[in-house]
């Protein structure tokens, strides 16, 4: 949705959507009923259409925070989006419950999964993949584990669908589908020690006070500079997570063990208070099966207890898919191209396509960001991510777009210059990311990169804000 509202804002491209699903919301359909976004609302969505009121939580467990929108606050976001702002423009043709069946020599074609009917597409232009690098659906993932006739398992979901008291709850995976199910449940009063917790691997979080937009948005620049900071020094992935929760900007859940996975989700210093409330914490070792008796992993057994409830929490939030080229002739791939953040990475792709630029120039402007879910790969992901977002800033037409874009967490910088934490954040990043860059390169062995030739010269880098 948010690559078809700012491609209809910056070019007079029809686009056809097709969607398994009976109406927009992708994933947020199915979500569990206690998801929130991790992220403030304030740049969550699409371009044009603002979701939620902007404003900071009084009350609550996000009290200080910009609200963070329910699943179902995103499922009525994105029907309005296609009602009231894409499908009025005469542009936009929406195929729900309809599947993509590739070429047939004649076009492409897309079946209705209610009744068979088939449409042939004919794009003039391209096929856009928006479904590369899509989450795994806690309700509809199938365990990659074997479970016993007579065990409960049950999805984040099922929770509020229990038919009697569970006696133990065991809690399976470490990603944000597995912390907010454990938030939840002790929000919810149960007893943490009546709470198990296995995670293979303990991940790095973002500490959502360095997350915030618009009038808290000096937390959000001061991640970037503490980001660029520890870039400029780390000797690998590892070194990279310690400086950054030096700086306080990452934290872990167990003071003791050091977090080994990454993927990019944020918390609230109330919810890790919370989880290390759990003291019943199995590790290391994935799950292999559960039985009546004893849970298996791949580092030892465990025994189970009658009435225990297990909630499978590892489907894969952010897959890790190996890169592929966005822009390639006749297609585009949507991918991060930033760390985190989805929307605002499938608009940048977007309007990099509305430039008119050549696909060397438009992959130039957008590498893909591989969240492998290895922090030993962090180095990596944020030398990509820097010398993306280096090249998209410097770009005459994507620099000012960016800076603008509501779906940037940075966008009200400009208007907070005379913030202290601001102005400097903004001086050291434009001082010492080079440094930064060329520190990645050395640590990853990453040949270094050059912007490609153009029939004008190579694509502008005079503009040095890196907002």
């Amino acid at each position: 949705m948010a690559f078809a509202d700012t491609l209809m804002a910056h070019t007079d491209a029809d686009v056809v959507i097709v969607d398994r699903r009976h109406r927009p919301g992708g994933h947020w359909l199915d979500a569990y009923p206690f998801v929130r976004l991790h992220q403030p609302s304030a740049y969550y969505g699409v371009e044009s259409r603002t979701l939620g009121n902007d404003h900071i939580d009084e009350h609550g467990p996000n009290a200080g925070f910009y609200e963070r929108a329910s699943a179902a606050e995103i499922c009525d976001y994105y029907s309005r989006v296609l009602d009231e702002n894409l499908l009025p423009t005469g542009r936009v043709r929406f195929f729900g419950m309809s599947e993509h069946r590739g070429w047939d020599g004649n076009g492409h074609l897309v079946v209705s999964l209610l009744d068979g009917s088939e449409t042939v597409v004919k794009p003039r232009r391209k096929i856009v993949d928006a479904t590369y690098v899509q989450s795994e659906i806690p309700s509809l993932h199938i365990p990659r584990f074997t479970v016993e006739p007579g065990v409960t398992l049950v999805p984040p979901n099922g929770l509020v669908d229990l038919g009697e008291p569970a006696g133990r709850f065991t809690v399976i995976g470490a990603g944000k589908t597995a912390i907010d199910t454990c938030v939840w449940l002790i929000e919810a009063g149960v007893d943490p020690d009546r709470i198990r917790w296995i995670r293979g691997r303990d991940p790095w979080q973002f500490d959502r006070n360095f997350t915030q937009p618009m009038d808290l948005v000096a937390s959000y620049m001061r991640l970037q500079a503490r980001w660029v900071e520890a870039a400029a020094a780390a000797e690998n992935g590892r070194d990279f997570a310690r400086r950054l929760e030096n700086a306080g900007v990452f934290v872990r859940i167990d003071p003791g063990v050091e977090p080994l996975a990454f993927r990019g989700a944020t918390v609230s210093p109330r919810e890790i208070d919370a989880l290390r409330t759990i003291e019943h914490v199995v590790r290391p070792g994935r799950v292999r099966s559960i039985g009546r008796t004893t849970v298996s992993t791949d580092a030892n057994d465990v025994p189970s207890s009658p009435r225990e409830v297990y909630v499978d929490c590892t489907a894969a939030g952010i897959p890790p898919a190996p890169a592929r080229r966005v822009f390639a002739p006749g297609h585009i791939t949507i991918q991060y191209v930033a760390v985190g953040f989805l929307p605002w990475c499938a608009a940048t792709i977007a309007f990099v396509e509305s430039t008119g630029l050549d696909d060397e120039e438009k992959n130039w402007l957008c590498p893909p960001v591989v969240f492998s879910g290895d922090v030993a790969d962090l180095a990596r992901l944020a030398y990509v991510a820097i010398r993306g977002q280096v090249a998209r800033v410097r770009h005459e037409a994507v620099g000012p777009w960016n800076a603008a874009s509501r779906l940037n967490p940075a966008r009200a910088a400009p208007d907070h210059v005379d913030n202290a934490d601001v102005a400097e954040s903004l001086a050291f990043m434009i001082e010492h990311t080079p440094k930064a860059l060329n520190n990645l390169e050395r640590v990853t062995n990453h040949r270094r990169a050059r912007p490609p030739k153009t029939p004008n010269g190579t694509i502008s880098t005079e503009r040095t804000n890196l907002r």
